[in-house]
């Protein structure tokens, strides 16, 4: 159990009363990285903590994860593991009190392989109970009732060191339609984050036959993400530097050949390991997803931590990105709703749907709106530049820099401005206080 064997004495616990022993339970716009390929059996007492173990194991992080529940709680756990191998994590729930608890879990690590870790969901809620067993090799305590996303956190948790590089974050952008405008919000939104914060990010230009983030960020690089996805076995940190096309100091490319020189029929996890390999090495990864609905794209977007839709204002897009946010709530019942981004806003003599009825349609309040503006948009790209880039301290721009504090949930970067009456206003508030 955890390399550390339990103690056969049980633990003798005195009465402290209601403590809150148990993790707070992640929002839904807590960033929680995957779970790596483990095995996990659970063995459950009640109803409610198997049916919610059963949910946790639908979700996208513990996709990669081999996980069984079963009743029985402590005892079915002992029977099972006399005579079979333990797993990587034990998850057992006991309704016992701490006295009977410690007995309890003095028998499972007797039948425990060395290496085992083992989460207890108890019913007591007691900060020396808590103590106890972590003391004495148990990985961690939760208190029932649990919400999923709070045992994915704790399961997640136990698998990433604190000393370790934390995995980064992979940020989806996607068009309700073609020609909205996906690309371009994403690259700006890309941009942002590693302007504003400092912070390396890589663009991955998923669209391979025909994508444009080469293009607009000036680059032609002779290597990209074809050839990682075609040989996701040579993929290491070596080869992605080698792949990665420098657009400044801390924005790289994943570019596509955009070529037809070949067909691109990828199989549904083709970009599993290239993404794998980039949560390792980089904070950021933002992905231009093609609008296509093919396999891997429905698996980008389901393994994504947040997403972004975006949308012009007109039926078609209303309807298709309805359709997406439907597929999306149902498909990642324990993340952040995507967001949606409505573009092009005010197109002369183009017929709209207002704002308020498009988002009472799709049932969520746009996170920007964008205007029409042509002139500004074309010479970005024609230029190969990012509108902060070439304009600063422009409307689009700062929805740009919103954005990129919203997928990345940290506070907006800001600058404090000397001015030149400071001393003065100093000097006057010194004043006042004698």
């Amino acid at each position: 159990m955890s390399d550390v064997a339990y103690n056969q004495e049980p633990p003798l616990l005195s009465d402290t009363g209601e403590q809150d022993v148990s993790p707070e339970s992640p929002a839904a716009d807590q960033f929680v990285p995957p779970v790596p390929r483990i095995s996990l059996q659970a063995f459950c007492e009640t109803p409610d903590v198997a049916s919610m173990l059963e949910t946790a194991s639908l979700d996208r992080r513990l996709a990669r994860a081999h996980i069984t529940v079963q009743m029985g709680g402590v005892e079915a756990a002992v029977a099972f593991y006399a005579d079979a191998p333990t797993p990587n994590l034990i998850i057992i729930e006991s309704v016992l009190d701490a006295y009977a608890l410690g007995a309890d879990l003095g028998r499972l690590a007797e039948v425990c392989d060395a290496g085992t870790k083992v989460v207890v969901i108890g019913h007591v809620n007691d900060v020396l109970l808590y103590r106890e067993l972590l003391r004495n090799g148990v990985s961690e305590y939760l208190v029932a009732p649990l919400e999923p996303l709070a045992a994915i956190n704790c399961i997640g948790g136990l698998y990433h060191e604190a000393d370790s590089e934390p995995l980064g974050r992979v940020v989806a952008f996607i068009g309700a339609k073609g020609g909205v405008g996906s690309s371009t919000i994403a690259h700006n939104t890309a941009w942002s984050i590693a302007e504003g914060y400092l912070s390396d990010v890589v663009i991955a230009d998923l669209d391979l036959p025909f994508g444009t983030a080469a293009l607009d960020f000036n680059q032609d690089p002779p290597q990209g993400l074809a050839e990682a996805v075609l040989s996701p076995d040579r993929l290491d940190e070596v080869l992605l530097d080698r792949l990665l096309a420098k657009c400044s100091n801390h924005v790289s490319l994943f570019a596509a050949p955009s070529t037809l020189d070949q067909v691109y029929d990828i199989d549904e996890k083709a970009y599993e390991p290239v993404l794998d390999v980039v949560r390792k090495n980089v904070p950021y990864t933002v992905l231009d997803v093609p609008h296509v609905w093919t396999g891997w794209a429905k698996f980008v977007l389901m393994a994504a931590d947040e997403i972004v839709i975006t949308a012009v204002p007109d039926l078609a897009n209303l309807r298709n990105a309805k359709n997406l946010i439907d597929l999306l709530k149902q498909g990642r019942p324990n993340d952040r709703m995507p967001h949606v981004i409505i573009n092009q806003m005010g197109m002369p003599k183009r017929p709209e749907i207002g704002i308020k009825e498009f988002s009472e349609a799709i049932g969520l309040e746009p996170a920007a709106t964008i205007q029409f503006d042509p002139q500004l948009f074309g010479n970005a790209a024609n230029n190969g530049q990012m509108i902060q880039e070439m304009t600063p301290n422009t409307k689009p721009g700062e929805s740009f820099d919103s954005l990129a504090t919203l997928v990345t949930g940290r506070e907006q970067p800001s600058i404090a401005k000397k001015s030149v009456l400071g001393p003065i206003f100093e000097k006057l508030k010194r004043s006042k206080k004698d």
